[in-house]
């Protein structure tokens, strides 16, 4: 199969979607409102969809790596935006692997976000 495809946009919950809205816009990406119950976020190229859905099971095992260029610059910016005080959500320091890098960060209905660079 040949794929020629154009973008890939994960579809995530919100337990409250008001909340999850202002986070991910604090977190930096634009949202566009496409439904009262459902918005597009994206930051350049990436986007993912945000529904006014929540299943405790579905999004406490949903998980979303976005590859970054830096991953200390990237987790001081995170700490910056003091989430964890905002939202009571969870960020993890950084971990180091042998394929690379990654910090975490749990958004408020459970998504857990991997923010990460691969070695060369």
């Amino acid at each position: 199969m040949n794929h020629k495809a154009i973008s890939i946009r994960p579809f995530i919950g919100a337990k409250d979607f008001e909340i999850s809205r202002s986070f991910y816009r604090d977190l930096g990406f634009e949202e566009g409102v496409l439904d009262p119950k459902f918005s597009v976020f994206e930051a350049g190229d990436l986007s993912f969809y945000l529904q006014d859905y929540y299943d405790k099971n579905w999004n406490e095992n949903t998980m979303i790596f976005l590859e970054v260029e830096d991953v200390d610059y990237y987790y001081k910016q995170l700490l910056a935006l003091n989430l964890t005080e905002k939202y009571g959500v969870k960020l993890t320091p950084i971990v180091h692997q042998d394929w690379g890098s990654e910090c975490f960060l749990h958004d408020p209905s459970g998504v857990l976000w991997h923010f990460g660079k691969f070695n060369k």
